[in-house]
Order: structure tokens, then C-alpha cells, then sequence
């Protein structure tokens, strides 16, 4: 099993969500979250004064899915959020040893 963790643009979300859903991807994450990489925020003036705003507003998507899926997810993230310009996010790939469905107690695979 692996999680892929993919931080997109907030413009993104409703379309990469839908996309997710349309492959059978059983179930994600959203978080709204902030960050900077190589867009490095912008400028802005706040009161006559230049201020660097170099957190970036975010959209976390958290998917845990079987070693056999995980191309095809991240070709459906790909897709979905790439406008191709800076900014535009990155894709994060890392094993998942246990899942632990909490209602039943399945284990693996058969608790995602």
C-alpha cells in the first residue's frame, strides 16, 4: 500500500476530486493548507509598504491505495491539477505498512 500525498492549486480541488472519484478511488483527505516551494509567494502593499506574502494558499489531497493503483492515480492527479505554470504543486509517494479499519478491525488492503 502507499499514501500519495499531492498539494495542488485551490482552483484545482472540485476537479481533481471528481477525477479521483471517476477512477474508483475509494476515499481521500482534503486539507486547505498553506505553504511556498519555487513560487515564493508574491508582493503586495499593505498601508504603502511592500510586504512579502510567501505563503501560498494550498489544497492537501491524502489517498492511501494498493501498490498496483498508484500509476494510475498519480497519471489522474497529473491531469487533473497541471495548468503548466510554476506553482502548479507536487506529488508526494511513501509506503503505508498497516491500515486499521476502526469499525470492523480489518487489516491491509481490505481496510482501505
Amino acid at each position: 500500500m502507499k499514501r500519495i500525498t499531492a498539494i495542488v492549486r485551490p482552483e484545482k480541488m472540485e476537479k481533481l476530486k471528481d477525477a479521483l472519484f471517476e477512477v474508483d478511488v475509494n476515499g481521500m483527505t482534503i486539507s486547505q493548507v498553506q505553504g511556498c516551494g519555487n513560487q515564493h509567494g508574491w508582493s503586495e502593499y499593505v498601508r504603502g509598504t511592500e510586504v512579502l506574502l510567501n505563503m501560498v494558499p494550498k489544497v492537501k489531497f491524502e489517498l492511501i491505495v494498493a501498490d498496483e493503483e498508484v500509476d494510475k492515480v498519480l497519471d489522474v492527479v497529473c491531469q487533473a491539477a497541471r495548468t503548466g505554470k510554476v506553482g502548479d504543486g507536487k506529488i508526494f509517494v511513501s509506503g503505508v505498512e498497516e491500515v486499521v479499519r476502526i469499525r470492523t478491525g480489518e487489516r491491509g488492503e481490505a481496510a482501505i
